[in-house]
């Protein structure tokens, strides 16, 4: 209890301090390694506690799929979790979880992600269960229709059945004609009902190979044992040229886009989005900035505008999403009872405009850099969110030194740069909006 409370104080004491400075720097020790079949391998030796965090990164997402294999990232996701040669299905969490560790996974736009966090002693237990999912993963129709069902559900609980989750979905689906982040990262439900074993044996062999992969190990080891493991367990994977990434390039968007849609809810809600340049470019850190200012918090601009003032919108969020290709910078807002989702686009748009046309206030815009900032430095506390970031950088950017530049990059950005960003990203031609229009089930009076 002691020494828990001790440390929350440093931690207070320490981002306090930062506030104050508005200045840090982060650094930390990461080795790089390669083996011999083109595997990446970065190592971050801490031994603040006696703990590891075991992650392999493939550098596959649904931005790497096609019409009609959508959400396949996310299926091949599931199903290495439902047995090898060696493992049953669900055992390799099973056995995690008996050794005192947890264990997970996520598919993103740009990546897939596999990790264990154990005590440190066990990292050989972890490597031992991600090279036999690797070398001898085993899906069969079986395994795979019983999953696929799951999969399905999860499709029809974030996106089919929820208004909000459709209205996003149509977001991505309008605000991108050519590249592939135009479909959500689940996928269309007859892509899912229609994908065979076959196309998820065809993907694993494309994309998960040791050139399309990272491995990060963050805690309490020694890197040259560790890069012994490493090699004893992933080293005899034979080597496979890197899969071709995605060449299409977004067109530049020439007229604002504005879809509806159409389903049984009860308050109006919308999502507005604008293009916005790659993860790593110079103007995300304004951009971030700019989110940060207009949506986060309950004293951020929308917020205080829409929830408090004009008690127009149950909730307002925002941020900006930077992805490996160009990205978006997006709100979403569900309106009260009574107030239209035009209305609340209104406040909305003269917020953004008073971004172009006024100067960031200097308390205003330092406290916006200091949360983004401390908020970074915070995330690092832990080995498991240390080596993600790691591995995020690496992944994305293909250098994951670029992580100790964060900090001081959101500390550079001025009033005059989050005016420019407004002014050059913020335009009505460059703006999709997709507006929920709720429809009562049959038979109900609307809402008063």
């Amino acid at each position: 209890m002691f020494k828990s409370f001790t440390k929350f104080l440093l931690i207070t004491l320490f981002l306090a301090f930062l506030c104050q400075t508005g200045s840090a720097q982060v650094q930390f020790p990461v080795e790089r390694f390669e083996l011999d079949n083109g595997l990446t391998v970065l190592i971050s030796e801490d031994h603040s506690a006696p703990v590891v965090s075991l992650q392999i990164w493939f550098h596959v997402g649904s931005k790497n799929e096609r019409p009609g294999v959508t959400g396949i990232s996310h299926q091949c996701e599931h199903m290495m979790f439902r047995g090898s040669e060696k493992y049953g299905i669900e055992e390799h969490s099973k056995i995690v979880q008996a050794n005192g560790g947890i264990d997970n996974a996520g598919t993103s736009f740009d990546y897939t992600m596999y990790w264990e966090k154990l005590s440190s002693d066990k990292l050989e237990l972890a490597l031992e269960l991600e090279a036999e999912r690797l070398k001898r993963l085993r899906p069969t129709d079986d395994n795979y229709l019983s999953e696929r069902d799951v999969i399905m559900e999860e499709r029809r609980m974030a996106i089919d059945n929820s208004p909000y989750g459709a209205v996003f979905e149509q977001l991505l689906n309008s605000a991108y004609t050519a590249h592939p982040y135009h479909w959500h990262v689940l996928g269309y439900m007859s892509d899912i009902g229609n994908t065979t074993v076959a196309d998820l044996k065809e993907y694993y062999r494309t994309y998960y190979v040791p050139t399309n992969a990272t491995v990060v190990v963050a805690g309490d080891v020694k890197p040259k044992e560790a890069m012994k493991l490493i090699n004893d367990y992933l080293g005899d994977i034979p080597y496979q040229a890197t899969p071709e990434g995605v060449r299409t390039v977004e067109p530049e968007q020439r007229g604002e886009r504005i879809a509806y849609i159409h389903k049984i809810g009860q308050m109006p809600a919308f999502t507005v989005g604008y293009h916005i340049p790659e993860f790593g470019h110079d103007d995300i850190y304004p951009l971030t900035v700019a989110a940060r200012i207009l949506f986060k918090g309950e004293s951020s601009r929308l917020y205080q505008k829409m929830v408090y003032q004009d008690q127009s919108a149950l909730a307002v969020i925002g941020d900006c999403l930077a992805l490996e290709d160009p990205g978006l910078f997006f709100t979403f807002a569900i309106m009260q009872p009574g107030h239209t989702a035009e209305e609340g686009q209104q406040s909305l748009f003269e917020q953004i405009d008073r971004l172009k046309e006024e100067p960031v206030d200097s308390m205003e815009l330092q406290k916006a850099k200091n949360q983004l900032e401390a908020e970074f430095i915070s995330g690092l506390q832990s080995v498991s969110s240390k080596g993600e970031q790691i591995a995020y950088y690496q992944m994305l950017l293909g250098d994951y030194t670029r992580l100790f530049e964060e900090a001081n990059k959101y500390q550079a950005v001025t009033a005059g740069d989050v005016m420019r960003v407004a002014k050059e990203y913020f335009d009505k031609k460059n703006r999709t909006v997709a507006v929920l229009v709720p429809e009562m089930p049959q038979g109900m009076p609307p809402p008063k």
